[in-house]
């Protein structure tokens, strides 16, 4: 080839993948038209069929970028990493290989798959009503559910119940392999077991045991979900609403608020009865004491007594006179500090004698 001729591809080089494929691409219709005529001037008839060296330069070029950019997408996709909270699946050819925590970790491209799962956050769902705007005044929608809170007691009476359900992932492979909707597992086992536990108790036990009637119906829930292998675990159960339905409520308020009135009047009733029966039954045992304390006095006091006169008539029968004369001045000594006046009468006096105050002089000497 002499130096005036230009090669095939002409004398400039692709210098971008969009030029080497754009020639590639002019190739390849060229081939299919019958081949490109040979360059005018070009006198050697054997080189028509041989390849350019250009043309091999530059595929092996864009052969080298999309093996480049192959590997990178190889190596970016072995490599993944696990949020806190979360756990992830490994599948390898469609079996399950590993459970991987949070961090960076490796997987085969290609032979594996990766499913992330959330074991951290609660889930909620919730019956008889729906959420529409949360926050700190929250605004819920009941209008359109009553077939979900609707339900018979044991005594064939009619409850609205509203209630919620919170659960988290406890085993990320049941839960995504086991049960194929676990949201509607939930809501369909969760609704049965309330009604069952509603209906084995009465109206009034239903409206007034709502601990009793949560860990119940949990209870049975977690039972039956881990039989299904959800790989779940239920954090509470809670009722939001208990209350008759609205086309018997008046009558309902009506009733309860008599036995409101009912319960008031026996409460008040039984304080009054605490409060007078104890007080006559203390006031009398205390006249019983006083009464029994009193038949002892007047017993010891005339035993007492008894014994004082025995004694005195002992001394009486040895020295009669003296005896006499010192009760006699006993007596007085008693009875005179009680007088207030005293009157001095002389059988041979016959005139009125003058009246001296004792007790006024004995004052005024003090």
């Amino acid at each position: 080839m002499s130096d005036n001729q230009q090669p095939q591809w002409g004398r400039k080089k692709p210098s971008s993948p969009e030029d080497l494929i754009a020639a590639l691409l002019q190739k390849i219709k060229n081939s299919f038209e019958g081949g490109s005529k040979p360059p005018r001037g070009n006198s050697q008839s054997g080189d028509t069929g041989k390849m350019p060296e250009g043309f091999k330069f530059t595929m092996g070029k864009v052969l080298l970028i999309v093996g480049v950019f192959v590997l990178i997408n190889l190596v970016s996709a072995s490599f993944y990493t696990i949020l806190p909270g979360e756990k992830g699946v490994v599948l390898r050819f469609g079996k399950f290989h590993a459970v991987t925590n949070p961090g960076l970790n490796f997987k085969l491209p290609l032979l594996d798959t990766l499913y992330k799962v959330d074991v951290k956050t609660i889930r909620k769902q919730e019956f008889g009503f729906r959420t529409r705007v949360p926050g700190q005044k929250t605004i819920f929608e009941k209008r359109g559910y009553q077939n979900e809170s609707l339900m018979l007691t044991g005594d064939k009476n009619v409850i609205d119940i509203a209630w919620i359900v919170q659960y988290k992932v406890r085993d990320p492979v049941n839960f995504l392999f086991k049960v194929r909707n676990v949201d509607q597992a939930v809501r369909d086992v969760s609704e049965k077991a309330l009604r069952q536990v509603v209906g084995n108790q009465d109206f009034d036990y239903a409206l007034s045991n709502r601990d009793v009637i949560e860990s119940a119906t949990a209870r049975q829930l977690q039972q039956v979900m881990n039989k299904y292998q959800s790989g779940i675990k239920i954090v509470t159960v809670k009722l939001q609403d208990v209350n008759p339905p609205d086309a018997v409520k008046p009558a309902f308020n009506e009733v309860n608020e008599a036995d409101q009135d009912m319960k008031r009047l026996v409460n008040e009733a039984e304080a009054t009865y605490n409060k007078v029966i104890p007080k006559a039954k203390g006031q009398a045992k205390q006249i019983l004491e006083e009464a029994h304390g009193y038949a002892i006095q007047r017993t010891n006091l005339a035993q007492g007594e008894a014994a004082r006169f025995t004694d005195i008539l002992k001394q009486y029968r040895l020295a009669k006179q003296v005896t006499r004369r010192r009760m006699y001045l006993e007596t007085m000594q008693e009875i005179l500090p009680k007088v207030k006046s005293v009157y001095v009468i002389d059988s041979k006096q016959r005139a009125v004698l003058p009246f001296m105050d004792i007790g006024k002089t004995m004052q005024g000497s003090k």
